[in-house]
C-alpha cells in the first residue's frame, strides 16, 4: 500500500466527540501534588516554582507512523491489540489533572494532581502487558477492571503497584490486596509488567518473574484499564491486550447460524472450515443474540471494492437491522486516512475509520468492542474506532440507540462480495460493572491507593 503523506490530528484529552475533559477537583488536599506547596524561602535568595496549569495537548501522526503501529497477523488473530499507537491518545482520556504527554512514544507524566489516565473501553477477562520505567520515589499503578476515579480498590478493582520498596505495597504488590514478592526497578530500565484477569483470579508478572497472584478475588465485572499518576515520573510504552474467553462461531455446517436461501449469493463453509461470502445481496445471521460482547474476525477479500460487514445487537429475523461494523478495504487517491465507505472497523454512520488499516490481498483482524452505548474496533491491532451513540433509545439502530441484545449478522454486499472469515469469535460482557464512563461530571477523588 502506498502511503500519502498526511497527518491526522488527535486530541490528548479524548478520541470522540463525546470525550470530555473533567472539572478540576477542587477539594483535592494540597499534599497530593508538590506543585500546590507553599514556596521555600532561602536566606540568600528567593525561589518560587512556576504553579503547574493544566492545558490539554493535541498530536500529530502521519499514515505511516498509525500503520507501523499494526501488530503481526499472528498476534491479532489471537486477539492481541495496541492500547496505545505511540503517537496519539486516541481511545484514552485523563481523568484528572496530570501532565500525561507523549515522548519518545511513550506515555508520561510528573507533575499535576494525582489521577487515572484511562482507556475509554471497558474489559472484562484479558491479558495486558506493557513496559514502564519509574523513578527512585515514583507511586504510580495500573489499575484493572477500575472505574474512572476508583473509590475502593480493596473491593471494587485491582491496583497493581508500582511503588518503593518500604511502601506497604511495593512494586509488583496489588493495593489493600497482597503484598506480594516486592521487585526492585531501575530508574534507567524498563521493566515488562503481565497481567491477567481470568473471573476472580489474577496474576500479576515482572520481567516474567512472577510477584502477586490473586483467587477468588472481589472485583467489578469488568471496568476501565487506568494507569496512574500520584507522584514522581512514570513512563508506560508497548501497552497490548488480549481477551480471554473468545469463542469461534464457525463450524463445518454452519449450526449456530440461519442462512436465507431465498436471498442471492452463498455462504458456504470451504474444507479449511474458512466461511466464504460468495456475491449478492445476502445475510448469515447468528441463532443467538449479543448484547454487551467483544468479537474477533479474521477476514480476507483480494479486490479492495469488496464490501461485507458484521452487523450487531440486529433486529432478529429483519434484514440487516443493525449496527455495522464495516469490512471493506477501500481508500481514496491511495490514502489510508481517506476511507472510500467508512473504513475497516468502521462503525457505519456513527463513525468511519481513522484510517484503513486493512489490505487486500492478505489476512486482516477487526477487535470489535460494544459495551452499551460505546463501540471501539482495532483492525490489525490499530484502534480505528471510539464512539459513543448518543441518539434516544429506539429498538431499531438505524433510528436510535439499542441497548437491548441482537444477532449477529455476516453481510455480502452486492453481487461483487467474495470475502472469506477464518474466525468470528465472541465473548459476551458480563452483565455487571461500572457505571458508564461519564467525564462531564465532577466528583471527589477518593483514591486510597498506597
Amino acid at each position: 500500500m502506498q502511503i500519502a503523506g498526511l497527518a491526522l490530528a488527535i486530541s490528548i484529552v479524548g478520541c470522540s466527540s463525546q470525550t470530555k475533559t473533567p472539572p478540576a477537583d477542587d477539594t483535592a488536599s494540597s499534599v497530593d501534588s508538590a506543585a500546590e506547596m507553599p514556596a521555600q524561602e532561602n536566606t540568600t535568595q528567593k525561589t518560587e516554582e512556576a504553579p503547574f496549569v493544566f492545558e490539554a495537548q493535541a498530536y500529530e501522526a502521519s499514515a505511516e507512523q498509525l500503520l507501523d503501529a499494526r501488530l503481526p497477523i499472528e498476534q491479532t488473530s489471537e486477539g492481541w491489540i495496541r492500547l496505545f499507537d505511540g503517537h496519539t491518545m486516541f481511545g484514552w482520556v485523563i481523568a484528572g489533572e496530570a501532565n500525561w504527554r507523549i515522548e519518545n512514544k511513550a506515555l508520561v507524566a510528573d507533575r499535576g494532581r494525582p489521577c487515572l489516565l484511562t482507556t475509554t473501553t471497558q474489559w472484562s477477562d484479558y491479558e495486558l502487558e506493557l513496559e514502564f520505567r519509574c523513578d527512585t520515589e515514583t507511586n504510580s499503578g495500573v489499575f484493572l477492571r477500575t472505574e474512572i476515579e476508583p473509590r475502593d480498590v480493596a473491593s471494587q478493582c485491582f491496583e497493581v503497584n508500582i511503588a518503593p520498596q518500604d511502601n506497604p505495597y511495593p512494586t509488583g504488590g496489588i493495593v489493600q490486596r497482597k503484598k506480594g514478592t516486592p521487585f526492585p526497578t531501575s530508574s534507567d530500565q524498563w521493566h515488562t509488567m503481565n497481567m491477567v484477569c481470568d473471573g476472580e483470579n489474577v496474576t500479576d508478572k515482572i520481567d516474567e518473574k512472577t510477584t502477586c497472584e490473586l483467587v477468588d478475588a472481589e472485583s467489578a465485572a469488568r471496568g476501565y484499564i487506568g494507569l496512574q499518576f500520584r507522584s514522581g515520573k512514570i513512563q508506560f510504552r508497548n501497552i497490548r491486550l488480549r481477551p480471554l474467553g473468545l469463542e469461534n462461531l464457525i463450524d463445518e455446517e454452519l449450526t449456530r447460524w440461519k442462512q436465507y436461501p431465498e436471498m442471492p449469493g452463498d455462504f458456504t463453509v470451504n474444507d479449511k472450515e474458512h466461511l466464504v461470502v460468495d456475491g449478492g445481496k445476502q445475510q448469515l445471521e447468528s441463532n443467538e443474540t449479543y448484547g454487551d460482547f467483544v468479537l474477533l474476525a479474521d477476514y480476507k477479500m483480494d479486490n479492495p471494492k469488496s464490501n461485507s460487514g458484521i452487523f450487531f445487537r440486529s433486529i432478529p429475523g429483519d434484514e440487516m437491522m443493525g449496527y455495522e461494523c464495516q469490512v471493506n478495504n477501500e481508500i481514496v487517491d491511495e490514502n489510508p486516512l481517506q476511507p472510500a465507505d467508512c473504513g475497516a472497523g468502521g462503525i457505519f454512520r456513527r463513525q468511519n475509520a481513522r484510517i484503513v488499516a486493512g489490505e487486500p490481498k492478505r489476512w486482516n483482524s477487526i477487535l470489535l468492542s460494544a459495551d452499551g452505548s460505546h463501540f471501539a474496533a482495532w483492525v490489525n491491532g490499530l484502534q480505528v474506532t471510539d464512539v459513543y451513540d448518543d441518539r434516544k433509545t429506539n429498538e431499531n439502530p438505524r433510528k436510535g440507540l439499542r441497548l437491548e441484545p441482537g444477532t449477529i449478522i455476516i453481510q455480502g454486499h452486492d453481487e461483487t462480495t467474495q470475502a472469506t472469515y477464518r474466525q468470528l469469535a465472541i465473548t459476551p460482557l458480563p452483565a455487571l460493572g461500572p457505571a458508564p464512563l461519564d467525564t462531564s461530571a465532577s466528583s471527589e477523588n477518593k483514591d486510597e491507593s498506597e
